[in-house]
């Protein structure tokens, strides 16, 4: 009895360690450049992003860090370690909830017909255990899909392969076949570039 309350125990804090040291985006540093709004100065060093507060900062020569908002940057763009890519964010003006317009920073994954843009977040997620009675919560990274049409135009995505196929038209049979012959999944961030990409390669150059 007293090894099984061990090994629950371990286990538990096993995965609290492991929510502890998992690494957001805000909290990681990475070589690129910042293209400024006015001027169009070009940044180039290290660089730090945040999403959720649309923040940038980078570190300049003598080692200060400076702070430039969504409304002074066009576009910026780093090398990500992680996954071994270079990732390019523009800030693009988006209508909020509450009807205010203002430049917000999104993540470039596909460009063409149809143009794939992402946000990242930090949420609270609950989680029941097969080890103990109850549940935990811990701070996972989480996606949001966006397309800009060719009106300039963004939309959120729903998330539902359903809105995404009846997005391509007549195109959406060979898109289906495509996910199913790969094995993609949406909410695999890479997984949904290839998809857009796909579809964006039926049209030809």
């Amino acid at each position: 009895m007293k090894f099984r309350i061990f090994i629950t125990f371990a286990i538990v804090a096993s995965s609290l360690v492991q929510s502890v040291a998992q690494k957001f985006p805000s909290e990681l540093w990475h070589e690129g450049k910042i293209v400024l709004l006015e001027g169009a100065d070009t940044l180039v060093g290290s660089i730090k992003y945040d999403l959720q507060q649309d923040l940038i900062q980078y570190t300049t020569s003598n080692q200060t860090i400076e702070t430039y908002s969504a409304k002074k940057v066009l576009f910026f763009e780093i090398f990500d370690e992680t996954v071994h890519k270079y990732r390019a964010f523009y800030a693009l003006p988006y209508s909020t909830q509450s009807g205010y317009r203002a430049p917000i920073f999104f993540e470039l994954l596909e460009e063409g017909k149809l143009t794939l843009l992402v946000r990242e977040a930090i949420e609270n997620k609950s989680y029941s255990s097969t080890y103990y009675y109850g549940s935990y919560t811990r701070q996972v990274l989480v996606y949001r899909y966006f397309f800009l049409d060719e009106n300039g135009v963004i939309n959120e995505f729903t998330g539902n392969k359903k809105d995404l196929l009846e997005l391509m038209g007549k195109k959406a049979e060979a898109v289906e076949d495509f996910i199913k012959a790969n094995r993609l999944k949406l909410d695999e961030k890479y997984d949904f570039a290839q998809i857009v990409k796909y579809y964006n390669s039926l049209f030809g150059t």
